[in-house]
């Protein structure tokens, strides 16, 4: 059970109405009721979201992060929305496990998997090397700079609902050992 108010999208008010009415028309998942208590938290995560969805990482990249992240901060909240996502953007369920794990088949997919691996594990304090496999798999530094933006907003989502023992509203990611 949620340890914080779930803002009732049917009965939220102010910001928290406009957002529910506008961006999130037909997404009500528990994360955002839980974070319609701070309207300004929300939209935070949104336009953050939405800036990121125009960068240069595209889909797939983007839910690799936030698999990655999920799985080494055990979200179960977040595994599960972004398994379902990345699999709507072209992961298939052994790649979506594979991003858990930290290793990738793709060249490409597992330079970005173990760089965000490694942003975790050192926090932050990657060494030349991490960053050198990251850039002789095609990323530059934009690149760098949105992994280190998608990393910072799923960890605040993940921590959030670790906060809030959110209830989990989606089908359940799959183990991943």
């Amino acid at each position: 059970m949620p340890r914080l108010h779930a803002v009732d999208p049917d009965s939220a008010t102010g910001k928290a109405k406009e957002l529910f009415e506008g961006p999130l028309k037909r997404r009500r998942f528990n994360v955002y009721r839980g974070l319609a208590n701070s309207p300004a938290a929300l939209e935070g995560l949104l336009r953050l979201s939405e800036s990121l969805q125009r960068g240069s990482l595209d889909p797939r990249e983007r839910e690799i992060v936030a698999l990655v992240v999920g799985e080494a901060n055990r979200c179960a909240y977040c595994l599960a929305g972004h398994s379902a996502a990345a699999e709507m953007a072209g992961l298939t369920p052994e790649e979506c496990l594979a991003a858990r794990r930290g290793r990738m088949e793709d060249a490409k997919f597992d330079a970005l998997a173990r760089f965000v691996t490694a942003l975790h594990e050192k926090r932050g304090w990657i060494s030349d090397e991490d960053l050198s496999q990251l850039r002789a798999a095609g990323y530059n530094d934009g690149h760098v700079v949105e992994i280190v933006a998608c990393y910072a907003m799923n960890t605040f989502t993940n921590y959030f609902n670790h906060v809030n023992d959110t209830e989990v509203d989606l089908p359940a990611a799959p183990a991943a050992d």
